[in-house]
């Protein structure tokens, strides 16, 4: 385990933030009002031109040349969700707590958000850190290098604003449960995901609905009817919603140009009495990934339009439930209940080709976080587990089973890169 370090003041060598971002899904399996947690997660691009990684070289086959980096110990709780931030890496867990891990030492930077409850999703936009809790809300941080206080809270959602400017009126008021009536701006149950984009922010709830956020103001713009049981993943892109539900569905919302407001453009069905635990969207949103209860992956490919779909692959991924997701450019990870992570080489017409099986944890694998950054001939993957772990894994890029072409993957990478701890 990586000893701690204290809170120390942000180098100016290392960017906090930059602008370009790429978006992938962290998700996992919800029912009713169990303590199970939910992320999905925007990483961010940084500059790592000056860390460098060790892996060391081991000659044996690419399909089982992973390499294991770094064990993060630290939690109370079960990790729930993932994301990547500028140079750091943030963790959540059931024990209410937020981690901030920081590259490229991987020692602990800071913690935040404890005492809010447990931590069901986590996503990051620009400055900005949002993170759905126990007592579903969703609070709002703002990161800043000029403040010692670099995660500060900003705003809880519903604000205190919308509460006011609604309150009043009867007709704001819709009833959850018999007797019990909410004002339609509020989540009756655990929010279990969350996805942001194009300036919105997406709540998804085991209420069974969607809210939609203005980030401007964190004014609740819309509630959608979304799912007949819990909602388990969303993910969010060019203005179009995709959300994965316990009812087995994955449904594809898109917003209207003159009510602005979102309508079902496709509905996804999975197999007969799962529940569809995460989802992940490729090429503009027209091919979607959902994985299963039953240990299934499924796709789909969708026209430009996105009304009209169809089933285009459904491979058994695991032993157990697929609990979790992330692309990272042709790969597709997915972590499950049975502890393992398979790694799946993306193929032209949509279909998925097992490029390797990660094993290490020792609890279900609950989130999964792949970084843009590309070390020597592979990528990073970040996965956090039920055993209270957040594991960091080196994935290599090659497709060849030939023992040679892994050899030297690593080993370029550990010419390149020496791995600081």
């Amino acid at each position: 385990m990586l000893e701690s370090m204290s809170h120390h003041p942000l180098q100016d060598s290392i960017p906090l933030l930059s602008a370009s971002s790429t978006p992938s899904s962290n998700t996992s399996s919800s029912s009713s009002s169990s303590d199970t947690d939910e992320s999905p997660a925007t990483s961010f691009r940084y500059d790592f031109q000056d860390l460098k990684f060790k892996i060391s070289s081991v000659q044996i086959s690419c399909s089982q040349s992973y390499k294991s980096l770094a064990v993060l110990s630290g939690h109370v709780g079960s990790v729930s969700c993932l994301a990547l931030c500028g140079e750091f890496i943030l963790s959540a867990s059931q024990g209410r707590d937020i981690i901030v891990w920081q590259q490229p030492d991987l020692r602990q930077f800071t913690k935040f958000g404890q005492g809010d409850g447990s931590v069901k999703a986590l996503v990051t936009a620009g400055n900005r850190v949002f993170t759905a809790h126990q007592d579903s809300r969703i609070r709002a941080w703002k990161v800043s290098r000029s403040s010692e206080n670099v995660f500060k809270l900003v705003d809880t959602l519903p604000t205190t604003k919308d509460y006011l400017g609604k309150f009043m009126k009867q007709s704001n008021y819709v009833q959850t449960r018999r007797h019990h009536k909410v004002l339609w701006i509020e989540h009756s149950d655990s929010i279990s995901c969350l996805a942001v984009s194009d300036g919105l922010i997406y709540s998804g709830s085991w209420d069974k609905t969607i809210k939609v956020w203005r980030m401007s103001d964190f004014r609740c713009l819309e509630s959608i009817k979304a799912h007949d049981d819990a909602i388990n993943g969303l993910v969010a892109s060019n203005g179009v919603v995709y959300s994965a539900s316990a009812d087995g569905k994955i449904k594809v919302w898109g917003k209207e140009a003159k009510t602005r407001t979102h309508s079902i453009k496709g509905v996804l069905e999975g197999h007969k009495d799962i529940s569809l635990n995460s989802v992940v969207v490729a090429d503009d949103g027209r091919l979607v990934y959902g994985g299963g209860s039953d240990g299934h992956l499924m796709g789909w490919l969708g026209d430009e339009e996105l009304y009209s779909w169809r089933a285009i692959c459904d491979v058994k991924a695991h032993k157990m439930a697929v609990l979790c997701m992330c692309l990272m450019g042709e790969f597709l990870c997915s972590g499950s209940a049975d502890r393992s992570i398979c790694v799946w080489k993306r193929e032209i017409n949509g279909a998925l080709f097992k490029h390797m099986v990660i094993k290490g944890h020792e609890g279900p694998v609950k989130c999964l976080q792949a970084s843009p950054l590309r070390v020597g001939g592979g990528f990073m993957l970040y996965s956090g587990s039920l055993d209270k772990s957040l594991r960091v894994w080196w994935v290599p890029n090659c497709s060849s089973s030939s023992s040679n072409h892994g050899a030297d993957s690593v080993e370029n990478a550990e010419k390149k890169w020496r791995f600081l701890s």
